[in-house]
């Protein structure tokens, strides 16, 4: 299943110009019982791609980087990173994922994932995965 984003799928060719990641919300039903979780996803993984033979040829100095760090598009088959639900997916549950803001700095991002965690209370209602927010609150024994 897709994200979806105000009620309409989202791919990786509808990201704003200038966005950095969102905020989104996952349910799934498992073992009968309904789960919850919010978090935070980049857009774009920054990853080191290997330059080919041709291009480390062509390099004179020796002491030159032997790859070349690009932006890829890694959101599409993220699915949490809560064990609960990445298990639940890879045995084939049925997760809704949906993207409830997109933000445009890594500070809005964070600032946006800790509002609406607190606004959901997610440390409070039990059909929420999420255990803790920021690493700071925890979630009540």
């Amino acid at each position: 299943m897709s994200w979806i984003y105000q009620g309409k799928e989202f791919d990786d060719k509808q990201i704003p110009d200038g966005a950095v990641g969102f905020v989104y919300i996952m349910s799934a039903i498992i073992d009968g019982k309904s789960f919850l979780y919010v978090g935070k996803k980049n857009f774009f993984a920054n990853v080191k791609r290997p330059l080919g033979k041709k291009a480390l040829a062509m390099s004179t100095d020796k002491r030159l980087k032997k790859y070349k760090r690009e932006l890829k598009p890694d959101f599409m088959n993220y699915y949490s990173s809560n064990k609960i639900l990445k298990d639940a997916h890879k045995s084939g549950v049925i997760i809704k994922r949906e993207i409830l803001r997109i933000c445009y700095s890594q500070m809005e991002l964070t600032y946006q994932e800790t509002k609406h965690q607190f606004i959901y209370e997610v440390l409070e209602k039990q059909e929420f995965l999420n255990g803790n927010i920021l690493g700071r609150f925890f979630r009540f024994k």
